[in-house]
C-alpha cells in the first residue's frame, strides 16, 4: 500500500482520529478497574493489597511485554502490534468473569487486560504517531491520548450503571465485546511512517522538507548518533527519563487505582465517586490538548513539570478531602488531576523521540516505558500496602508527592531541549 492516498487532508491526521478511539476505549477499560474494584472487594473479602495487586500485576506483565513491542513495532508495523493488544484485552475481559480464585483474576484482568493496553494504548501510540509529525509532535499526539477523556465520561458511568443493576461480571462481559466491535477495524489502517505512503512527516511537501532547514537541532553530535538501544543504555539521558517516568507513573496510578474506594471510605457516594473518576478523564482533554500545544511552543521540559504539579496538588487535595469533604475541594482534585496532571501524557512520547529520534527507536521506547510500567505496577500495589499498614491513605499520598517532585526534576536534567528544540523556539534558538 504504497503511493499517495486520493485523501482531502494528511493522513497521519486519519491515524490521530484511530488513536483517539482507541485510547477512548482501551484506556478505559483498563481504569474500569477502579470501579470493579470496590465489588470485588465486597465479594471475595480479600486485603486492598492483594485486590488492588491484579492491577498492579498487569503492569507487570507489561514490563515484561514492552521491549518485545517496541522490537516488533520496529519490524512488523503498528496494525499487527495494536490489534494484538486488541485480541488480549478482550479475552481478559470476557474470561474475568468466570474467575472464582484471586490467580484468575490476576491471569484475566490483571494479565491479558494489562499486557494488553500496553499494545494499543501510550506505548503504542507513541511508538508510530512520533513518526508522523514533528513540528506539531505535542498537538498530534494530545489530541490521540485525550480520547481517553471522552471515553470515561460516556463508558465509565454506563460501566457503573450496569455494575449496579448486573454485577461486575456483567459489566466485564459487556466491555469485552465492546472492545472487539470498536478496536478491531479501523486498526487495521495504522501505518508505522509517512514515508510507506509517499508522504512526508506533517503532511509537508518536499520542498518545504528540504527547503526547512533542521534548525531544531541544538546538538548536531548527538543528533547524528545512530542510536541503538544498547547506545542508548550508557547514556545519563536514558536513565534520567527511566526515573522521570517511573515516579511519575507512581503516582499517576496510585491515586487513579485507588481514588474511588477512598471517596467512599470517606464519605461520599459510590455514584460520585464514580463521577469524579469519570471527569478526571473529561477535563483531561482540554488540558492535554492545550498542554501538548504548549509544548510544542515552550518545551518538553515545562509541560512535564507543569503536569507532576498537578499531582501534587490533586494529592493534597486528597489529603484535604479527609478531614474537609467539600464538594469544592472535590472539583480542585478533579481539575488538578485531570486538566493539568494528565498532560504528562502529551509529552511522553515526544520526550524520549527528540532525544533517541532513529530508526531503532522503538526499542528504545520500549525499554523507557518499562519503567513507566514498572512506576505504575509499583504505585497501586504499594498504596494499597501502606493503607494496610497506616489504616489510611495520608502515608501513600505523601509519598506520591515527593515522587512527582522527583520526576520532574529527572526530566528536566534528561533535558530534550538541548538536543532538538521545539517548533516554536526554532527562531529563538537559531538567534542564539
Amino acid at each position: 500500500m504504497r503511493g499517495r492516498l486520493p485523501l482531502p487532508f494528511f493522513y497521519g491526521w486519519l491515524l490521530v482520529a484511530i488513536g483517539f478511539v482507541t485510547m477512548a476505549v482501551g484506556v478505559n477499560a483498563r481504569t474500569a478497574f477502579s470501579l470493579l474494584f470496590p465489588p470485588i472487594l465486597d465479594e471475595f473479602g480479600w486485603d486492598r493489597g492483594v485486590t488492588a495487586g491484579i492491577f498492579s500485576f498487569g503492569f507487570l506483565v507489561s514490563a515484561l511485554v514492552t521491549p518485545f513491542v517496541g522490537r516488533l513495532m520496529d519490524r512488523r508495523g503498528p496494525a499487527l502490534v495494536v490489534e494484538l493488544g486488541v485480541a488480549a484485552m478482550a479475552a481478559g475481559l470476557l474470561l474475568a468473569p468466570l474467575a472464582r480464585e484471586a490467580w484468575q483474576l490476576y491471569l484475566t484482568l490483571g494479565a491479558l487486560v494489562g499486557g494488553g493496553i500496553n499494545c494499543l494504548a501510550y506505548t503504542g501510540q507513541s511508538l508510530y504517531l512520533t513518526n508522523w509529525f514533528v513540528r506539531r509532535r505535542g498537538l498530534a499526539l494530545s489530541i490521540a491520548f485525550s480520547g481517553v477523556g471522552i471515553g470515561s465520561v460516556t463508558l465509565l458511568p454506563w460501566l457503573q450503571t450496569l455494575i449496579e443493576d448486573g454485577g461486575w461480571r456483567a459489566a466485564c462481559w459487556a466491555l469485552g465485546i465492546l472492545v472487539l466491535v470498536l478496536l478491531v477495524p479501523p486498526n487495521l489502517l495504522l501505518r508505522r511512517r509517512p514515508e510507506d505512503l509517499g508522504l512526508n512527516p506533517d503532511g509537508i511537501g518536499a520542498s518545504s522538507l528540504t527547503s526547512g532547514p533542521h534548525g531544531n537541532i541544538i546538538d548536531p553530535a548527538w543528533a547524528a548518533v545512530d542510536w541503538t538501544l544498547a547506545r542508548a543504555l550508557r547514556t545519563a539521558r536514558f536513565w534520567w527519563i527511566a526515573v522521570g517516568y517511573f515516579c511519575g507513573l507512581f503516582a499517576w496510578y496510585a491515586v487513579q487505582v485507588h481514588q474511588t474506594k477512598y471517596l467512599i471510605d470517606i464519605g461520599f457516594s459510590p455514584a460520585t465517586a464514580a463521577w469524579a473518576l469519570g471527569i478526571v478523564s473529561l477535563v483531561a482533554v482540554p488540558g492535554q490538548i492545550a498542554l501538548g500545544h504548549l509544548s510544542d511552543r515552550i518545551g518538553r521540559e515545562w509541560v512535564w513539570v507543569i503536569g507532576n504539579g498537578g499531582f501534587v496538588l490533586c494529592c493534597l487535595a486528597l489529603i484535604a478531602l479527609r478531614d474537609y469533604p467539600a464538594m469544592a475541594v472535590l472539583y480542585a482534585m478533579v481539575v488538578a488531576q485531570g486538566a493539568i496532571g494528565y498532560g504528562l501524557t502529551s509529552v511522553m512520547g515526544a520526550i524520549p523521540a527528540e532525544i533517541f529520534e532513529g530508526r531503532q527507536f522503538g526499542s528504545i521506547f520500549g525499554c523507557v516505558m518499562l519503567s513507566a510500567i514498572l512506576g505504575g505496577a509499583a504505585g497501586p500495589w504499594l498504596t494499597g500496602i501502606l493503607h494496610d499498614r497506616f489504616g489510611d491513605y495520608a502515608a501513600a499520598f505523601l509519598l506520591s508527592i515527593g515522587l512527582s517532585l522527583v520526576s520532574a526534576a529527572a526530566i528536566w536534567r534528561a533535558a530534550p531541549r538541548k538536543v532538538r528544540v521545539v517548533a516554536g523556539r526554532v527562531s529563538s534558538a537559531a538567534a542564539d
